[in-house]
């Protein structure tokens, strides 16, 4: 019996020695990413193939060197841990695109963009860059 009383103390010691204090990583809920506000337009960009567009509040626009003009549609928004997230269908495709802050290169141009953009359209994976209306890039307005 007493034994048996060690062992689920010593258990309770090991589980609770498991689960984050607080102030250390995982303790709890974090705060939203709110670098990027509601009320800004995002611009995006990609190579290879080439891609762009923007979303302002809940419309987007994506263009293509095919599409310059682009294809307007909804998005939702939502504010991960370290980014934001925009979601919709593209003609009838999934549209999935995550704006994560981090210095970003186009590799085509001299410019440096604040964050960079990972869109997943259709299941195929784009990368790419991103700034606001607010938040610019680094380097010529025309390259």
């Amino acid at each position: 019996m007493i034994r048996q009383a060690l062992l689920i103390a010593a258990a309770s010691v090991s589980l609770s020695a498991c689960q984050p204090g607080e102030g250390e990583p995982g303790a709890g809920p974090t705060d939203a990413f709110d670098a990027i506000g509601a009320e800004e337009t995002i611009y995006f960009t990609g190579t290879e193939p080439f891609w762009g567009g923007e979303i302002s509040r809940t419309d987007a626009r994506y263009s293509t060197p095919d599409n310059p003009e682009g294809t307007t549609f909804s998005v939702a928004r939502f504010a991960g841990n370290n980014g934001l997230g925009f979601t919709g269908a593209l003609e009838g495709a999934p549209f999935d695109l995550t704006i994560t802050p981090g210095e970003c290169s186009d590799g085509m141009s001299d410019r440096t963009y604040p964050y960079t953009a990972t869109l997943l359209l259709g299941g195929e994976q784009r990368n790419g860059c991103a700034y606001t209306d607010t938040q610019g890039f680094d380097g010529p307005e025309n390259p």
